[in-house]
């Protein structure tokens, strides 16, 4: 027998699956190559977000932990009476300064009277009969809330009023 024609014919590749392996592992290639590039994209979409929210949590934070010094700074000038002092002017600069940092740092203060009562900006620590003001309208605020939109370090303290009927 002749071995060698066999041998010949075994050594050569067949022409049509030769080509199809290639393509197909390019194809795969390509495919895993896609996958891990969308992947890629969304971890950065992700770590955005992240890194946005954390942001503004530490914002949050660093924020709440001015609002105690900012309360005795309010304390201070309310014991001062509206003395003429140069030493309750430089309070009152300090205070003005950090309502204006917490307002930077995306917390507006929020002392207003004569508005409509609202439960996302306003926490009631008294009712009291006021016929000169409609009924729900904060009459006095006891301690100033700041934030706004969702996003607020804490509520306005404040009196309500509301008519006898």
């Amino acid at each position: 027998m002749d071995t060698s024609a066999d041998r010949s014919t075994a050594d050569v590749p067949d022409p049509d699956a030769a080509p199809e392996q290639p393509d197909a592992q390019i194809a795969e290639l390509e495919d895993r190559w896609r996958r891990t590039a969308a992947d890629l994209d969304n971890l950065r979409k992700r770590y955005a977000r992240d890194l946005d929210r954390e942001r503004a949590a530490e914002r949050s934070k660093v924020a709440a932990a001015w609002l105690p010094m900012l309360d005795n700074l309010e304390l201070a000038l309310a014991h001062a009476n509206g003395q003429a002092d140069p030493l309750v002017a430089g309070v009152r600069a300090i205070r003005d300064q950090a309502v204006q940092v917490l307002e930077q740092l995306g917390y507006p203060r929020h002392s207003e009277v004569g508005v409509p009562f609202s439960p996302e900006m306003h926490e009631v620590v008294s009712v009291v009969d006021r016929p000169d003001f409609p009924s729900g309208t904060v009459v006095e605020v006891v301690r100033p809330g700041y934030g706004e939109n969702g996003r607020q370090l804490r509520p306005a303290a404040v009196i309500v009023s509301r008519r006898e009927g």
